[in-house]
């Protein structure tokens, strides 16, 4: 079985704690999938470690965009603006099916944060910057014009608008098909290892790190001869137990995000629009919801537990309904949401939204490297850019030669497509079985958006499954592949990281809970206490995500 197999997990165990690895990176989400991903393909030896699921910290809980940053060009931020969306070229072209283009519409109206030449400046320098070409560059609107493309604009303050490109992505299975890369090239990686206690030779030097196997609850020690520390919101955690969090440390910044039906908010492109106090808000339609974010607030409170309330929900509601007055949304019309923390770096006197968005490297006495700060965009050059000082370090020392970063020429599973065309036509492809199944017409897309040509695996083995419900037997083809090639361990797992049905799907959850909590039962043995637990775990988290306090 492969590295990502959960059914492998006592053998890794075992290999991961018998192994002196080139570099231990701490931190599975997005920045730290990149980073081993880099190391593996240059060739150093890799271990990766996440305290709970891959992906779930902020890397499954961001807007769910690899944009180009429009909003930091009122920040002045040129370079940013041009790294982010260079390298949004880049990821769509190693994953079109994750990478979707979106077409967004940015309304500006009277009192609004742009005016018409103010937006189409913007729009065109943003075009430029980000090296936009073709029919992806920027269009300006009339009035009448923006009310044909999306009449559910307020037509009193409406002046006009810019249409520009943007991408969709599901950022937690990016995060996956990075892990699953990774791995194709020698890393290993595993869910649920706690790190806990920093090991140090005679001159201080981290030499291991000693962990909890939460999922067997037993010790373990993994040694490497560099460490990178890719916590997210918990950097300065790690940090503190070198004894080096010291100068710059984090700004946690929550970010709340709702989704309601589609046909609540009916919109026919996605929008960038103002709200009432001045800041700036996404509305995106995907498959069967519209999904509404994002907040920027200071957070203190625990980062294991981040809620949505009532006042962010409010809130969001507030700013859809006076741009968009006729969907008359209310918080009974929430099914979902999600709450995430981003991590930035402090600076004094400045607010959640006025904090750059860069990252930066932070290096311990002991030789922990620590990276913060930083866009889901920019995750391929973070991790280019911490491994080329982990190589720089091994190849002193031991003068060993590696190859340089190509992380831009390697295709993540699922592909490779040539073309976002090309992805149109495969979800056809997949619609015509979808339908002879008799499934919705929507699951195609659903299918392609997350797993692309390992659809067709999921659909080829659903013929083992009979419940008599094609949904259900749907559910757990895609639990077979999840547990066989995408380290799923509990229901949480499937249901969130590698689905996405607890934000996008929430109502098809009940029908299929049962049949998921007895086959994960089935694969790994679980006693009825277990079941019974996993399966309060998941109806807590339908509660938590769309009631609110």
């Amino acid at each position: 079985m492969s590295n990502t197999s959960a059914l492998s997990r006592k053998e890794n165990i075992q290999k991961l704690t018998t192994t002196l690895y080139d570099l231990l990176v701490i931190g599975g989400g997005i920045t730290g999938a990149g980073i081993a991903l880099d190391a593996a393909s240059r060739g150093l030896s890799v271990a990766l470690i996440e305290q709970e699921d891959f992906a779930s910290g902020t890397s499954s809980k961001s807007t769910k965009l690899i944009h180009g940053g429009l909003r930091y060009l009122k920040q002045f931020e040129v370079a940013l603006v041009r790294e982010v969306g260079q390298e949004r070229a880049i990821v769509h072209k190693l994953a079109p099916h994750l990478v979707i283009p979106e077409k967004m519409l940015l309304p500006f109206t009277k009192g609004g944060t742009f005016g018409y030449w103010t937006t189409s400046a913007a729009l065109k320098v943003y075009d430029m910057l980000a090296g936009v070409s073709g029919d992806d560059k920027r269009v300006m609107l009339s009035k009448s014009e923006t009310e044909q493309e999306e009449p559910l604009l307020r037509k009193d303050i409406l002046l006009g608008s810019g249409l520009y490109a943007e991408y969709r992505t599901d950022d937690a299975r990016l995060t996956i098909e990075n892990i699953k890369l990774a791995s194709q090239h020698g890393a290993l990686a595993l869910n649920y290892i706690r790190a806990e206690e920093i090991a140090y030779d005679d001159q201080g030097k981290t030499v291991s790190i000693n962990c909890l196997d939460r999922d067997t609850n037993t010790p373990i020690s993994i040694k490497a001869k560099q460490f990178i520390n890719a916590a997210g919101p918990w950097v300065d955690e790690l940090r503190k137990k070198d004894q080096s969090l010291e100068g710059k440390r984090l700004f946690l910044s929550k970010g709340v995000h709702i989704v309601v039906p589609h046909k609540k908010i009916p919109v026919k492109h996605s929008l960038y629009i103002d709200t009432p106090d001045g800041r700036m808000i996404f509305i995106i339609p995907r498959l069967t919801v519209t999904y509404i974010g994002t907040t920027d607030t200071e957070y203190k409170g625990d980062k294991n537990r981040v809620l949505t309330n009532k006042k962010d929900v409010q809130y969001l509601l507030d700013a859809v309904n006076a741009m968009l007055p006729s969907c008359g949304l209310k918080e009974k019309d929430v099914v979902s949401s999600w709450a995430g923390l981003r991590p930035l770096i402090y600076e004094e006197g400045k607010s959640a939204s006025e904090i750059s968005r860069k990252d930066e490297i932070f290096e311990s006495k002991s030789g922990l490297l620590s990276i913060a700060g930083g866009k889901l965009t920019g995750y391929r050059k973070m991790s280019e850019k911490i491994v080329d000082l982990v190589a720089e370090r091994i190849s002193e020392s031991e003068s060993r030669t590696f190859k340089e970063c190509y992380t831009d020429k390697l295709f993540l599973a699922g592909g490779p497509f040539s073309d976002s065309q090309e992805v149109v036509l495969y979800v056809e492809k997949i619609s015509t079985r979808i339908k002879q199944l008799g499934l919705a017409e929507y699951f195609a897309a659903y299918l392609v958006y997350n797993y692309g040509q390992q659809s067709e695996l999921i659909l080829d083995n659903l013929s083992k499954y009979k419940s008599g419900n094609i949904e259900v037997d749907l559910a757990r083809a895609e639990l077979d592949f999840g547990i066989k090639n995408e380290l799923v361990i509990t229901a949480e797992d499937f249901f969130n990281r590698r689905t996405g049905r607890l934000y996008f799907n929430i109502d098809t959850i009940p029908t299929v809970l049962d049949a998921i909590i007895e086959d994960l039962s089935d694969y790994f043995e679980w006693n009825v206490e277990k079941k019974i637990n996993q399966k309060n775990i998941i109806l807590e988290r339908i509660k938590e995500l769309s009631s609110f306090e």
